[in-house]
């Protein structure tokens, strides 16, 4: 039996390992000269391939598509990607919140894993992009066309990715295919994603990281999402691991607002208390010189002008009101959600082909037979901490495994 598998990814190349072990001639046509492009950024050139967690766990962390995953991540768990890349001779760690990384830091060690493994099982790799699938008289998938080429096969997988990082070669090229068959693709919109926001000091304080805050965000005034770590300013708003977690509870028109507590480990009365050991200990300094010892240079005149209180007013000056002024924004630092940035700054894509049209259990088209449609193609995604690739890793198992074209 022959497979063709559009795109050299994370699920592509999964896919074509998997087939080819069943004995399938397995070609993949990759857009790029190389295989795994996006795949070797991810994680910040890390790779957090996994979440060393259990089913329970690693359904409440897909907001979108969960359901439809269960099947897939029964059949290929997160313990079953991290036996896979051991046994393919990868050492494999875990780290602050389940994630996995390869015990090297190199996300190109989980490529270069991928493909000595295709090349061991004779996958065929061309470079090339597929303008289109076509179909036989009964109107089933039996291969691809790309530029002047066509190529034939028992079956296609689709594997092309999102609309995400576009120089990686996702460029939402496998919306189009699947479109032009009739397949629905909902709306898609970045997730895991840097936000702008309304207020203009962000601009003021660009650069700045925080480590060690509490970021939350709230729609329509209640909390969705709450979490320690590390974020930063940037001219247009802010960024950093906190805010693209928060950015993947941003599921629905709404209003968003953020609030960081700047000092998570202290009461407002321990951090008043902090403020009048500063003045005792200089009385006579002004307001910027004493928020020195609790803020980043550049977040000082920024918080002053937010607390309202003239920069020039000294230690000893400073009234009981001004100091609860300052606590209560030391404490809810917030900022109004103006959007997300661009889809292409998203580090991955929320919205997909529609799971109504795919069977959950093989990855197959429920409109058209023997075509499999994996991956960021899907319309799920997953919070932050290596469960994407884990949709991206059982999706593949499964259609390789189970899409079998019927005699």
């Amino acid at each position: 039996m022959s497979t063709i598998i559009v795109g050299g990814g994370a699920a592509g190349c999964f896919a074509a390992i998997h087939a080819a072990r069943l004995g399938e001639h397995v070609t993949v046509i990759e857009r790029n000269d190389r295989i795994g492009k996006k795949l070797r950024i991810t994680g910040k050139g890390r790779c957090n391939l996994t979440n060393n967690c259990d089913m329970e766990t690693l359904m409440a962390n897909i907001p979108c598509g969960g359901r439809f995953l269960y099947s897939a991540f029964a059949a290929f768990s997160p313990q079953d990607t991290m036996d896979f890349f051991e046994t393919l001779g990868v050492s494999l760690k875990t780290e602050r919140g389940n994630r996995v990384f390869p015990v090297s830091d190199q996300a190109a060690e989980i490529v270069e894993a991928l493909r000595h493994e295709m090349q061991r099982l004779g996958v065929e790799l061309v470079q090339g992009t597929v303008d289109s699938l076509t179909l036989n008289a009964d109107g089933a998938c039996c291969g691809v066309r790309a530029g002047d080429t066509a190529y034939t096969a028992d079956r296609v997988i689709l594997a092309t990715g999102g609309a995400t990082y576009p120089l990686t070669g996702s460029e939402g090229d496998g919306y189009k295919l699947v479109k032009s068959l009739g397949h629905t693709v909902t709306e898609i919109r970045p997730s895991l994603v840097p936000l702008e926001t309304l207020e203009r000091d962000c601009a003021e304080m660009m650069g700045v990281s925080l480590k060690n805050v509490t970021l939350t965000m709230k729609r329509d005034g209640k909390s969705v999402f709450s979490e320690l770590g590390e974020m930063l300013f940037t001219h247009f708003g802010v960024s950093g691991p906190l805010v693209l977690s928060a950015s993947a509870h941003m599921d629905k028109p709404a209003t968003y607002t953020l609030h960081i507590d700047l000092k998570p480990a202290l009461t407002p009365e321990q951090l008043d208390a902090r403020i009048q050991r500063e003045i005792t200990a200089a009385p006579n300094k002004e307001l910027p010189s004493l928020l020195r010892k609790l803020l980043p240079a550049s977040m000082v005149m920024p918080m002053i002008g937010r607390c309202g209180i003239n920069p020039h007013t000294r230690g000893n000056s400073l009234t009981k009101t001004q100091r609860s002024r300052i606590v209560q924004e030391l404490k809810d630092f917030a900022f109004s959600v103006r959007g997300t940035r661009p889809l292409a700054e998203g580090i991955i894509t929320r919205g997909g082909v529609s799971l109504k049209e795919i069977n959950p259990k093989t990855m197959e088209s429920k409109l058209i037979p023997h075509l499999c449609i994996i991956g960021e193609l899907l319309d799920c995604d997953a919070y932050t901490g290596g469960f994407n690739l884990q949709i991206a890793w059982s999706t593949a198992f499964a259609a390789a495994q189970n899409c079998t074209p019927q005699s």
